[in-house]
């Protein structure tokens, strides 16, 4: 079990952004809970599944896409050095 099977679409902040990566051509897209939202019945689905139903739609690929957590709120610069 990881991150992806325990949070649902549903948990997700209005303007939470999740980044997915195409594993096949590379290509970057940066999606929103409301563009998720637009199918019916995705608002239920974990996160996993939402990764394994995604598709890249870019020319000629159909690849699928890895899914990672944009968390820039939480950023913080490195603290620290070496003695």
């Amino acid at each position: 079990m990881n991150w992806k099977s325990q949070i649902q679409v549903r948990d997700l902040e209005d303007d939470q952004r999740l980044e997915m990566i195409c594993l096949k051509c590379g290509r970057l897209v940066y999606i929103k809970k409301a563009d998720i939202c637009k199918k019916e019945g995705y608002e239920q689905l974990y996160l996993d599944e939402v990764e394994r139903r995604s598709r890249c739609r870019g020319k000629g690929c159909d690849g699928r896409f890895r899914m990672a957590m944009e968390r820039l709120k939480e950023l913080s610069g490195f603290v620290g050095g070496i003695a």
